[in-house]
């Protein structure tokens, strides 16, 4: 079982030197991937509801935000040399996915081929209106971009056609390192985010479920994944227990309910506790290893 860190960017703690630590520290643990979100803006006021939180907000206080997830790993990349740089989630139908073939390329060739590709289709409407981009009908321009994406990084000559996005004959380069492409995560919760895992995915990656939630997302996930003619064994299985406290009993308890690995939340405030937080969470990267990592 791989052992991961689910990386809350906030400012204003993220600096540049907590992050350089950070990347430096998880090499030499072992860690196996760096995960990242994205919100480009928020709002004090919002009707939307935060499906992780039982009241429905984000807990983001006034004056916060997030990094942007694909500068974040840039840097990250230039900091490090084998550890994994993954988004979880970036969103995905708000981005212009011409941009985001480039982005990704771009980050696998200087990293090495060391990215993974978290999608998520957002739950903020507010963000979406900030950035002129239709909340309608975000699930069908995400399958479609996924498939703009691929184009460009697989095909020497891209194009498509569909209903939410044309893109002329055109050619993109450097691809990425990785072939055929960076694997792709869906994440979220819904029947819909499994079966876009179940089509189009390398791995889904789901956040704040008990061992007993996973194990039923993933009946669902089987048989949506024998719909599409493919297995388990084509998908890499993460959960981020998010702000349920992991333990090294809780670690095993995923294992054995099906996760391929575990990504633990990582709160530090500077780069001087970076070492003593990581400690806290030797633990858990022990009882992962011991199921198989």
């Amino acid at each position: 079982m791989k052992f991961d860190l689910w990386v809350p960017t906030a400012s204003p703690m993220t600096t540049f030197d907590l992050l350089e630590a950070l990347g430096k520290e998880s090499e030499a643990r072992g860690i196996s991937t760096l995960w990242v979100g994205e919100h480009v803006v928020l709002f004090e006021q919002y009707a939307s509801k935060y499906p992780y939180a039982t009241d429905g907000k984000i807990p983001a206080p006034s004056g916060s935000g997030l990094l942007d997830p694909m500068v974040t790993l840039a840097y990250l990349a230039a900091c490090t040399t084998s550890v994994r740089l993954g988004t979880a989630m970036l969103l995905l139908p708000q981005r212009n996915p011409v941009y985001v073939a480039k982005e990704v390329s771009s980050l696998d060739w200087l990293s090495g081929g060391r990215v993974d590709l978290g999608i998520g289709v957002g739950w903020l409407k507010e963000e979406f209106d900030a950035l002129g981009v239709p909340w309608e009908r975000r699930g069908a321009r995400t399958d479609e971009y996924i498939e703009v994406l691929r184009t460009l990084w697989c095909d020497d000559t891209s194009s498509y056609a569909g209903e939410t996005f044309h893109l002329p004959v055109c050619e993109m380069f450097p691809k990425p390192i990785q072939r055929p492409h960076p694997p792709l995560h869906i994440g979220g919760e819904t029947d819909a985010a499994l079966r876009r895992a179940a089509r189009t995915a390398q791995g889904w990656h789901t956040f704040n479920r008990s061992p007993d939630e996973l194990a039923a997302g993933l009946d669902k996930l089987d048989q949506f994944l024998d719909e599409a003619g493919r297995s388990r064994d084509d998908l890499r299985i993460t959960v981020c227990p998010y702000f349920n406290q992991l333990t090294p009993d809780l670690v095993e308890q995923y294992a054995e309910a099906g996760a391929d690995a575990v990504a633990a939340l990582f709160f530090c405030f500077s780069a001087a506790e970076v070492a003593e937080t990581l400690d806290g969470l030797e633990g858990c990267r022990e009882a992962a290893m011991r199921a198989g990592g």
